[in-house]
C-alpha cells in the first residue's frame, strides 16, 4: 500500500481581483493565501507520509514579476526533499513555456515532464523511495498557452503490472464558462490509455469525472475570487495491495469564498431582512469554523420590505457589512438585492403610466443586444455615475465587460427597482 497527493492549479501569487475596493477588506490575507495554501499542501504530504506528489499544471499564474515567486516554490519543494518525497509535475496554460521568461533550477526530487511530447517516467528512475514501488508516470506539459489539439491520443499505453498515473492539463470536452478550451479530449480517450489514475488540472472546481479508473480534477488549492467558492484543496489517494485507489479530498485553503442566498419572502420591514441575513451569516461561520470568509450575500423573494431595500440598496448593503463584523471573521464582498413586490398583483397594479413605460423599455433592451450596443456612448457616460457595487461585476468577472451587453443587462436588472421606487415617490404613491 502507498499514498500520494494530487494537486493542480496552484496559481502561486495570483493577483487580487478588486479586493481593496472596500474599507476593511482582508487584502493582505488574500494576497498571501496561495502561498499559505502551498505550505499546507507540503505539510499534508509530510504528515501523510505520501510516496510522491503530482501537480497537474499551473503552478504559476503567469510570468513572475520578479524571482520571489519562484524562490518560494523552490523552498517548498526543498521541504519535500528533506522529507524524502519526490514531485512529478507538468506545465499548464498559465505557466506554459512561452509565457515564462524566468526560471530557477528545482531541487532534484522534482521532475517536470516534457512540454514537447508525451513521455513516461519510471518511478525507479526518480529515486527517493520510488524504486521500491512499481509506478509509472505518463504526461506532457505545454510549450504554448493555446493548445487546441487532442494530445492524449499520443500518450503511451499503460505498462502492464505497474500502477500507471497520467498527468494532463485539459478542459476535456467542456466549452464556455470561465475556463478556456484547452487540450480537449474525451473521457474515452483517457480510458483507452489503460492507466490506473488520471491526475487532471485546469478546472478549478473539484470533480470526480469517473470512478473507475479515477479521472479527477482536484480543483485549485485556494479560491481567489467570488467565482471560486467553497473548500479548495487536493486529493489524497491511497492505493491498496491490489492496486485499487481510494480518494479523499483534503482542504488546503486559508481563506474561503461563499455565495450566501437569503430568502426574504414575507419580510415586512428591511430590519427583518437584516435579521435573517445576520442569522444566516452566523450559521455560515459556525459551519466553516475559524476559517476567514469572503461572502457575497444575495437577497431574494417577494416581500413588503422590497420597496425600502430598493430605494437605498447601497445603504442597506453597508448595514449588512456591519452585521457581518459581529458574526465573526467575515468580509462581505457584495450584497445583491433581488427582491420583488410582495405579490405579483400589487406590482402589476402599480405598473401604470411611467412605470409601465419603464418596464417595457427595459424589457426591450434586455432582448436586443444591438440596441444595447448602439447606446454604448450614452451608457459610458452613465457608467461614471454607477456605484462600486455595480461596477465591481466588471472587475471580478471576465465574461461581464463594460463593452458587452451582458454587463449592461446586469446593471439594468439592479437599477430597475431603484428607478421604480423613485418614480412612485415622485407620483406620490410611495
Amino acid at each position: 500500500m502507498f499514498k500520494f497527493l494530487h494537486a493542480a492549479d496552484l496559481h502561486l501569487d495570483s493577483p487580487l481581483r478588486g479586493l481593496d475596493r472596500y474599507d476593511g477588506a482582508p487584502v493582505e490575507e488574500v494576497r498571501g493565501a496561495t502561498r499559505r495554501a502551498l505550505e499546507n499542501l507540503v505539510g499534508a504530504a509530510i504528515d501523510q507520509q505520501v510516496a510522491f506528489v503530482v501537480i497537474a499544471g499551473d503552478v504559476y499564474d503567469g510570468d513572475w514579476p520578479d524571482f520571489n515567486t519562484g524562490l518560494f516554490f523552490v523552498r517548498q519543494m526543498g521541504r519535500l526533499r528533506e522529507a524524502g518525497i519526490p514531485v512529478v509535475m507538468i506545465s499548464g496554460n498559465h505557466d506554459a513555456e512561452n509565457k515564462m521568461t524566468r526560471a530557477l533550477e528545482l531541487p532534484d526530487n522534482v521532475r517536470r515532464l516534457s512540454a514537447r511530447k508525451p513521455e513516461s517516467l519510471e518511478g525507479r528512475a526518480i529515486g527517493f523511495g520510488l524504486e521500491r514501488l512499481d509506478v509509472v508516470f505518463h504526461g506532457q506539459g505545454f510549450a504554448s498557452a493555446v493548445v487546441d489539439e487532442n494530445v492524449v491520443q499520443q500518450y503511451p499505453l499503460g505498462r502492464s503490472g505497474a500502477f500507471n498515473v497520467g498527468l494532463l492539463h485539459t478542459s476535456l470536452e467542456l466549452t464556455g464558462g470561465e475556463h478556456a478550451r484547452y487540450a480537449p479530449c474525451a473521457v474515452a480517450d483517457l480510458v483507452s490509455r489503460q492507466y490506473d489514475y488520471w491526475a487532471l488540472g485546469h478546472i478549478h472546481k473539484a470533480r470526480l469525472v469517473q470512478a473507475e479508473p479515477p479521472i479527477v480534477f482536484p480543483g485549485n488549492i485556494q479560491g481567489r475570487h467570488i467565482r471560486e467558492t467553497g473548500a479548495k484543496g487536493c486529493q489524497l489517494v491511497t492505493v491498496d495491495g491490489r492496486g485499487q485507489p481510494a480518494l479523499e479530498f483534503v482542504p488546503l485553503d486559508v481563506f474561503r469564498w461563499h455565495e450566501l442566498t437569503v430568502a426574504a419572502d414575507g419580510a415586512a420591514r428591511a430590519d427583518d431582512v437584516l435579521g435573517r441575513i445576520n442569522q444566516s451569516l452566523q450559521r455560515l461561520v459556525r459551519e466553516q469554523g475559524e476559517l476567514p470568509l469572503a461572502v457575497r450575500v444575495i437577497v431574494t423573494g417577494r416581500c413588503p420590505a422590497h420597496r425600502t431595500l430598493a430605494a437605498a440598496p447601497e445603504a442597506w448593503a453597508n448595514h449588512v457589512r456591519a452585521a457581518a463584523l459581529t458574526a465573526g471573521e467575515v468580509w462581505v464582498e457584495k450584497v445583491q438585492f433581488q427582491t420583488a413586490e410582495a405579490t405579483a398583483a400589487v406590482a402589476a397594479a402599480r405598473d401604470e403610466g411611467p412605470l409601465r413605460e419603464l418596464a417595457a423599455l427595459i424589457a426591450e433592451l434586455n432582448q436586443d443586444d444591438q440596441r444595447l450596443l448602439d447606446l454604448t456612448e450614452e451608457l459610458a457616460a452613465f457608467k461614471r455615475r454607477l456605484p462600486p457595487e455595480l461596477l465591481s461585476d466588471a472587475a471580478d468577472a471576465d465574461p461581464l465587460r463594460l463593452e458587452e451587453p451582458a454587463f449592461w443587462r446586469t446593471v439594468l436588472g439592479q437599477v430597475e427597482p431603484l428607478l421604480r421606487t423613485r418614480l412612485m415617490a415622485e407620483e406620490g404613491t410611495a
